[in-house]
């Protein structure tokens, strides 16, 4: 049997601003939209040109307070070809970004951007 990881679901409290994030600054596509107005809440699955696998924002109309991440969501990660030209486009942009760190074994050079919501992004290099 054949298995795959699909996506990953979060919850974001202005679709609009969530879009621009990850439309805009990191650079995913739109896949498709899913519309439940009977049940108040939209579904938006956004992806790399490459396609694969998913991000699903999930949008509840009535929504008014932010949601509460707590501290069991770690991050979603990406990866980038040119780490410092990105952080420095990253920058420009207002959102919460932080310093470009090494983990002390040399296996990875990342650093981290805010979304809208709070949810951490890892930008590695590849």
């Amino acid at each position: 049997m054949t298995k795959k990881m699909l996506h990953t679901c979060i919850r974001v409290k202005d679709l609009d601003k969530s879009m621009e994030f990850y439309t805009t600054v990191l650079g995913l596509k739109e896949a498709r939209r899913l519309d439940y107005p009977d049940f108040k809440f939209t579904l938006v699955y956004l992806a790399f040109e490459e396609g694969g696998y998913e991000l699903e924002l999930t949008y509840n109309y009535n929504q008014a307070d932010p949601y509460q991440l707590g501290d069991g969501y770690g991050h979603i990660a990406i990866g980038v070809d040119d780490l410092k030209a990105t952080h420095q486009e990253y920058k420009k942009t207002g959102y919460e970004v932080t310093d470009i760190k090494d983990l002390s074994d040399g296996a990875a050079t990342y650093f981290f951007i805010l979304d809208p919501d709070g949810y951490k992004i890892e930008v590695i290099q590849n």
